[in-house]
């Protein structure tokens, strides 16, 4: 289980939102078996998917990152709904690569910097908003803040953080995102600026035993802040046989007519959640019917 809280400003100018997604960023883990670059690759992406799915205002809105920048991992995509509940997958959930500069996980390095962060929201409308902007680090932190200001003009700071064990499971996972809205006073911006200036990475709060509101809080030092909601969330996938019925279906009467002529059971994997969907030339058929 995830947790996630919104705070904001007194005087309204700004709100933060954070946390705690390491039981989703683990659940990845397990599912996909990912390498730990990946892990935290990914994880960071589902971290994000959740608290801009939580942002979200209609119950059955939804969306969706997508990043490819060229690299090793190829394209990592993470789905929120808005009560926060992710899931996701990194299409080459293997990838051993050295350690950054740093002595840190490259997340660049496998995520890939010659590319785009789709961002896609399902909000209820004919057509599905769909933004992109550059990839600007690879780090996706960077990516998301540069998402907000360049496609919906909202200064941001976003920061996302995987800490992961020596044997691969996930020690800690997690993140916050700041927001300035219309008319923020230069003085709320100046005691940000000042705040992240020295605040520690998300990680490092977490496994020093910090809740989302305590980071909220360290994030917005010094700044009155009330609490608006706090809510749990959960790696959650939405498949369901019925589901993989209609993506057969789509498929066409031609294929589906094949899957019946070769005489196998056709075999379909979610690839958020890797559950098996088994259909017997039988079940083809009343498909098809």
């Amino acid at each position: 289980m995830g947790k996630i809280v919104r705070y904001i400003t007194e005087d309204g100018s700004a709100f933060v939102i954070a946390a705690d997604t390491t039981d989703i960023v683990s659940r990845a883990e397990r599912i996909h078996k990912t390498s730990a670059v990946n892990t935290a690759a990914l994880g960071r992406l589902l971290t994000a998917a959740s608290m801009m799915g939580d942002m979200l205002k209609g119950k059955d809105d939804s969306i969706t990152l997508r990043i490819n920048g060229g690299g090793p991992a190829g394209s990592v995509i993470a789905v929120a709904d808005s009560s926060g509940n992710a899931r996701g997958y990194v299409q080459n959930p293997i990838v051993e690569i050295p350690l950054n500069d740093k002595g840190k996980l490259d997340v660049k390095g496998t995520v890939g910097t010659n590319g785009y962060l789709y961002v896609m929201k399902d909000i209820g409308l004919k057509e599905p908003y769909v933004g992109q902007t550059q990839i600007v680090s690879g780090e996706i932190a960077e990516d998301i803040t540069n998402y907000f200001a360049v496609s919906e003009q909202t200064p941001s700071v976003c920061a996302l953080g995987v800490l992961v064990n020596p044997d691969l499971s996930v020690a800690a996972a997690g993140g916050f995102i700041i927001q300035l809205l219309p008319g923020c006073p230069d003085e709320i911006i100046d005691k940000i600026e000042y705040s992240m200036q020295d605040i520690e990475a998300v990680t490092v709060m977490l496994s020093n035993g910090m809740t989302p509101d305590d980071i909220a809080k360290r994030a917005m030092k010094n700044i009155a802040i009330e609490k608006l909601d706090e809510s749990e969330a959960f790696y959650k996938c939405n498949c369901s046989k019925e589901r993989v019925e209609q993506a057969l279906l789509s498929s066409g009467r031609e294929a589906l007519q094949e899957m019946i002529d070769s005489g196998e059971d056709t075999e379909v994997n979610c690839h958020f959640c890797d559950k098996k969907y088994i259909f017997t030339p039988k079940d083809i058929k009343n498909l098809l019917a």
